[in-house]
């Protein structure tokens, strides 16, 4: 695969550090989203959203 990915003219090399970058970011994103949405539903009033139903 080394050898074929020679053959291209325009080639990058990419560091570790970028896939690092982008999985803490990615983890960070989950973490905030999941505990927005689980304060939002602490905070919600129960009766409220049992009377709706």
């Amino acid at each position: 695969m080394d050898k074929w990915l020679q053959d291209f003219a325009y080639r990058i090399d990419i560091s570790w550090w970028i896939f690092v970058v982008a999985g803490v970011t990615a983890i960070f994103i989950a973490l905030f989203t999941i505990s927005f949405q689980a304060i939002k539903a602490a905070i919600a009033n129960p009766v409220k959203s049992l009377r709706t139903e």
